[in-house]
Order: structure tokens, then C-alpha cells, then sequence
């Protein structure tokens, strides 16, 4: 039996982890390398740096900040934002990362996932999808514009997974501050299709509510995909991430779900989720009391 991994993250901006709700509102949690470690201590199964500014700011990512992470702890790191070319995602292996994940990047340039798939192996490569539900105006169900124009075309992505009248979860770029007009179902199956080894998928209407996950989008997307999907965004307890990595009717079928806030300000633990998944039917390794 594949066993389910419990992944804490670390969204990383100006060199300190912080956590906000739906994307704003962001709170210091800590030194990146002191968080990690702490997580290494406790068994955590693997963790995510996310330099969430990095495209909006159009710079690289931190690569010594992530070099000292890596250094510090022992369980598998998977590293994103920022990464625009093939260069990126050699300096970030370089630094110590195991897995690279693209977001941003892959709407602007779709041939990107492919290549870096070859390159690095769709194994050590994640596509990250941020994505909010479509707002309608009424009982007729019409789709609220978005802004889908930039650079004066549409985004090269759009042509591959265009939002329609029966999408229900839209593709954001850029940290959540641009809407795509991209169907975030159809575009994790086209991101898998192109070598994606795994979804990283956040709800942000759930991002930081601690209301636990969009269950209905990750149902519709990992019955899209035959590779994983990180359940992201709304983890407030270990029954939220026990819901969606359920595989039942009701469940979010995801091989693995990623928390942040509920262990940065020491809600919980990690091995005290692991040992309530446990409880709960969720097959997962043992980890340190």
C-alpha cells in the first residue's frame, strides 16, 4: 500500500517564512532553515519552499536561503518560485533541492514542463496550480470576466485549457495576482500529459482559512490525472487532511496533503496528525512522538 505523506510548507518572502489568508494578510513565522529543521526533527515526510514573490517581483529565487534549508535537514525538499527556465531548475538542484516546482512559468511557456521533465525526470518535478472558483452572476450561471489579456495576447496557456461555462476552478499566476482564464482541471490533466510528476493544487478561497480543503475540486482533479495530487489550501486539523487523502466517495482522493499554518504556530504537530490519520484509517509512516 503507497503510503499518504503529510507535508508542511514554508512560503518564503524576503527570507522569512510567512503565512497569510487567501494570500494576504501575511504573518512572520519563523527563519526558513530554523522551521525546516524543526520539521526534519519531527518526521515531517518531505517539505515545500515556496518563494511566493519571486514571479510577482520578477527576481530568482533565493538560492542561498535555500542551499542553508537543504543543509539542514535530511527528508526530501521541493523548491519553486521564480523558475523561468531550465537554468533555474539547474541552480536549484545545484542548491540542494530534490523536486523543482513550476507554476507561473508553465502558463507563460507550457513546453517548459515538458523539457525540464526530460531533463530532470518527471519524478523530481512538480507543476503547482493555484486555483479559485469561477464567480457567476445569477441563476443563469454567465462567468464573471477575467483579466486573461496580458503583454497585449492571450497567455499561451489559455489556448491549451480556455476557461468555459463549465469551468468551476480558474488557474491563477503570479502568487494568486493574476487570473489565467485557464480551467484548472483541464490544465492539471494537460501539466500531467506534458510530464508533471505531481500536482501541487491550492484552493485559494481556502488558503489559511484552517476550513478545511476544496474536496470537490480535488476529486475533479485527481479523477483528471494519473499522477499524484498534493492536496493544498484550508488544512485546519488532522481530520481535514484525512478527508482529502480519503479515497472514498466523499474523500479528496490526494496522495499526500501539504499544512502549513496549523504546525507553524504549533497548533499541532506533525506526529500528532500522523498518529490521528492512523486513527482514522489513513495509512502513513510512523513518525517520532
Amino acid at each position: 500500500m503507497l503510503l499518504k505523506r503529510i507535508i508542511p510548507c514554508l512560503d518564503v518572502d524576503k527570507g522569512r517564512v510567512v503565512k497569510g489568508v487567501k494570500y494576504v494578510d501575511h504573518v512572520d513565522a519563523g527563519d526558513p532553515v530554523e522551521v525546516a529543521r524543526l520539521y526534519d526533527e519531527q518526521e515531517a515526510d518531505e517539505i515545500t519552499f515556496l518563494d511566493i514573490t519571486a514571479s510577482h517581483e520578477e527576481r530568482g529565487i533565493l538560492l542561498d536561503i535555500v542551499a542553508r534549508t537543504a543543509e539542514s535537514v535530511f527528508m526530501p525538499l521541493t523548491v519553486g518560485g521564480g523558475v523561468r527556465t531550465l537554468q533555474d531548475i539547474r541552480d536549484l538542484l545545484n542548491a540542494g533541492a530534490d523536486k523543482v516546482s513550476i507554476m507561473t512559468a508553465a502558463v507563460h511557456d507550457p513546453d517548459l514542463v515538458g523539457e525540464a521533465a526530460v531533463m530532470i525526470g518527471t519524478a523530481n518535478l512538480v507543476v503547482a496550480i493555484d486555483a479559485r472558483r469561477v464567480a457567476r452572476d445569477g441563476d443563469d450561471a454567465v462567468l464573471v470576466p477575467s483579466h486573461r489579456k496580458r503583454d497585449g495576447g492571450e497567455l499561451a496557456g489559455a489556448k491549451l485549457a480556455p476557461i468555459t461555462q463549465e469551468t468551476r476552478w480558474e488557474v491563477c499566476t503570479h502568487g494568486g495576482r493574476q487570473p489565467a482564464g485557464i480551467d484548472a482541471v483541464q490544465w492539471a490533466a494537460r501539466m500531467a500529459e506534458a510530464g508533471a510528476g505531481e500536482i501541487l493544487l491550492t484552493s485559494m478561497d481556502r488558503d489559511g482559512t484552517k476550513s478545511g480543503y476544496d474536496l470537490e475540486m480535488l476529486r475533479a482533479t485527481t479523477d483528471a490525472v494519473s499522477i499524484p495530487v498534493i492536496a493544498s489550501g484550508g488544512g485546519g486539523s488532522a481530520e481535514d487532511l484525512a478527508a482529502a487523502l480519503a479515497d472514498g466517495p466523499q474523500g479528496g482522493h490526494c496522495q499526500a496533503a501539504l499544512a502549513a499554518s496549523i504546525f507553524h504556530f504549533k497548533e499541532t504537530t506533525i506526529p500528532e496528525v500522523k498518529q490521528r490519520l492512523r486513527e482514522l484509517g489513513i495509512a502513513v509512516r510512523a513518525a517520532v512522538g
